[in-house]
């Protein structure tokens, strides 16, 4: 279920897309400055997918830092919403292995 946000979190405006760093930066995990810094590095990542057919109109923002990510989507008419990202779990310890644990499979210890 979307959760409906300000309208001011997110805008488009000539094609460039802006969001509000107070927004963003608690929802990957950082302070505004710090937010800014790692923006600056690289290390937040953002997409703009626009909608097409019955998603015409509509623009789903997906920013990324680390294993953290947080979604919107904007309507035509300005409402943003929150768009969850389904949560992946992670494999069990005892699912966990080394590619070059040997006892895993021993008739490819050569091919190692």
């Amino acid at each position: 279920m979307m959760t409906r946000l300000s309208a001011t979190v997110a805008s488009i405006v000539n094609g460039d897309i802006t969001i509000d760093a107070e927004a963003l930066a608690p929802k990957l995990g950082l302070a505004v400055g710090a937010l800014k810094e790692n923006m600056a590095k690289g290390l937040v990542t953002s997409i703009a997918e626009t909608g097409v057919d019955e998603d015409a109109g509509r623009t789903r923002l997906t920013f990324r830092y680390r294993a953290r990510v947080w979604r919107v989507v904007m309507a035509a008419d300005g409402t943003v919403a929150e768009d969850p990202v389904p949560s992946v779990k992670p494999l069990h310890t005892k699912d966990r292995f080394s590619l070059l644990d040997p006892a895993r499979d021993a008739s490819c210890w050569p091919c190692l």
